[in-house]
């Protein structure tokens, strides 16, 4: 069976919704109108309802726009990681997955080898604070220098890192899988010391932080560290890559047939 279609609302009443810019109350109104008829809703009750619908609508599209603009990687949440095979400890999982350290403007490093899933579950809880209603914001040490390198060029640095450190939470992924040179490095520092004690940092790195100053110049990198590790929750992952073992057992393509 067809569900019957709701009788249209009023010419004027469409007309006045658009004009407030109410597209989820206007679209939901003819079905909650028709259902508060029949089931004759105290008034009080349709707007209750319609003006959810509106808030509901916003606040799913406000999200789906900061999933966008945080530029995720992949698009993985905690939905697919299996933390029974991280080597992350179980505890640890469920305490940074609250995101409590992020209200307090904590930092978090994890560090391990390649394939381990640092990235996978930096990315989960990425996608958590969206959900969360929190902004996030997500850099490669390299898109990290070419974008604090471009505002070098208008003299807009400033304004830059005033908009990087415009959300909840940072995310620099990726760290020591190729040397960093000067601008690399200044680019980094430049984000960590705006951000300290402000915003919230989490970091992904092969190597543990006190290797950064093998990747960039000594001076900037003790500094960078000193003020990342200062608020920070350190995680180291190990064991063999997870990508590798899946290659290994023949689960990384499509079998041939």
């Amino acid at each position: 069976m067809t569900r019957p279609t709701a009788p249209p609302m009023p010419e004027d009443l469409e007309r006045i919704l658009r004009r407030m810019r109410l597209p989820y109350l206007r679209k939901a109104a003819p079905d909650v109108l028709a259902t508060a008829r029949a089931q004759r809703w105290d008034p009080a009750e349709v707007l209750r309802v319609l003006l959810n619908e509106e808030v509901t609508g916003r606040d799913s599209a406000t999200r789906r726009m900061r999933r966008k603009t945080a530029n995720f990687p992949t698009g993985k949440t905690l939905a697919s990681w299996r933390p029974e095979e991280s080597s992350i400890p179980e505890a640890t999982q469920n305490a940074l997955t609250t995101l409590e350290w992020v209200g307090r403007h904590e930092n978090l490093v994890i560090s391990g080898p390649s394939g381990t899933g640092k990235s996978h579950f930096v990315e989960g809880l990425a996608a958590v604070a969206i959900e969360s209603d929190m902004r996030v914001a997500w850099f490669t040490l390299e898109t990290l220098t070419q974008t604090i390198g471009k505002a070098k060029v208008d003299g807009s640095v400033a304004r830059t890192i005033a908009r990087i450190c415009n959300v909840d939470l940072i995310v620099v992924d990726d760290i020591g899988m190729l040397p960093a040179g000067q601008d690399a490095a200044e680019a980094f520092y430049r984000v960590i010391d705006a951000a300290y004690e402000r915003r919230s940092i989490a970091v992904t790195s092969n190597i543990h932080p006190s290797g950064f100053d093998t990747i960039m110049p000594k001076t900037l990198a003790t500094a960078t560290v000193d003020r990342l590790l200062h608020h920070a929750h350190l995680v180291i992952t190990k064991g063999d890559s997870h990508r590798l073992a899946e290659a290994l057992a023949g689960k990384g393509v499509m079998p041939l047939t």
